[in-house]
């Protein structure tokens, strides 16, 4: 499998941005506000619980024709309900695979479920996942797709940092898998919409799934603050510091044995490819940087006009999985 990913990485064309989308900032931000397909149907709805009885995941089953089954997880402030979510959704389905596309630790359909927050070390909960989906087609082939906070969630996974049902592959999209630096390059310059986006949806998050915990809280002016106010002690950590330092996925990238694409932009505003490039890899992952696409844009030029490039990259790493069963 590992030699026909590579070669999916190959005879991949480029990300070419149009002119109205050149820089990483317009691909983040005009690739979220176009407007995308969306999921037809209701699926089936399973409440999966995790290691209290009232800490529970929120996700939706959607059936296929071929024996394949893709697992889906969102970004920091994000649902099902994203449009990258909805989008992948609609590719795995066309080539006929299952999909199951999750809700984590309240949020979405999940809200007011959960009683321990998801964070960016929640591998665990998506082994979870993996593992309800086995037991369900215990002789298919699992492959998972992790955006943002959930790249980097799934690479700790298959790094075997916390969980033991793995999936036999792994594709994480513009993880922050440095989460200090990410942090603080939120705080910087332009990226603040982005960090104030994620604070909106975090007090939210707050608002129903701890209401007290919002309430006694002081006004915090960056997801730096949240972190250490919110995230690190609800998430059992002594600090910030110590959250980003074992959850950053990095640092355990050398153990992967799983077949694994690790995908990102140059142009990502506040996730570095650096981090990407001078990391310590396992012989079996696949490392993808485009010069551009920004934080999960990828708008790729098509005339006057744009298509999303991330659609199609994905299906064509997913589509690996199906030729895997036949060898």
């Amino acid at each position: 499998m590992l030699k026909r990913l590579q070669d999916v990485r190959k005879s991949l064309p480029p990300c070419t941005p149009p002119f109205w989308a050149a820089t990483g900032h317009l691909q983040t931000i005009l690739g979220h506000l176009i407007p995308s397909p969306k999921l037809k149907g209701s699926g089936e709805e399973f409440r999966i619980p995790l290691n209290k009885d009232s800490e529970i995941l929120h996700t939706t089953y959607f059936k296929g024709k071929k024996p394949v089954v893709v697992y889906l997880f969102h970004g920091l402030g994000g649902s099902a309900e994203a449009t990258y979510m909805q989008r992948t959704a609609l590719v795995a389905q066309d080539l006929g695979y299952h999909v199951f596309i999750s809700n984590h630790r309240g949020c979405g359909a999940g809200m007011g479920l959960a009683t321990e927050p998801y964070h960016s070390g929640r591998s665990d909960d998506l082994s979870r996942v993996i593992e309800f989906g086995r037991n369900k087609f215990p002789e298919f082939k699992h492959a998972a797709v992790g955006f943002s906070l959930s790249a980097n969630a799934l690479l700790l996974l298959v790094s075997k940092f916390k969980g033991e049902v793995l999936p036999d592959l792994a594709i994480a999209v513009n993880g922050p898998i440095h989460l200090d630096k990410a942090s603080l390059k939120l705080c910087q310059g332009l990226n603040r919409i982005y960090d104030q986006r994620f604070l909106r949806d975090l007090r939210k998050y707050l608002k129903v799934n701890n209401p007290e915990k919002l309430l006694s809280a002081p006004k915090i002016k960056d997801l730096r603050e949240f972190d250490e106010i919110f995230t690190a002690p609800l998430g059992g950590f002594e600090s910030r510091a110590a959250y980003y330092q074992i959850c950053s996925a990095k640092q355990y990238l050398h153990r992967i044995e799983v077949p694994t694409v690790l995908m990102t932009a140059k142009d990502d505003p506040f996730v570095g490819y650096e981090d990407y490039e001078n990391a310590k890899l396992s012989a079996s992952t696949v490392l993808h940087i485009e010069d551009h696409g920004g934080h999960m844009g990828y708008l790729t030029r098509k005339g006057l006009r744009a298509e999303r490039w991330l659609d199609k990259a994905l299906r064509s790493y997913l589509e690996v999985l199906e030729e895997q069963k036949k060898e």
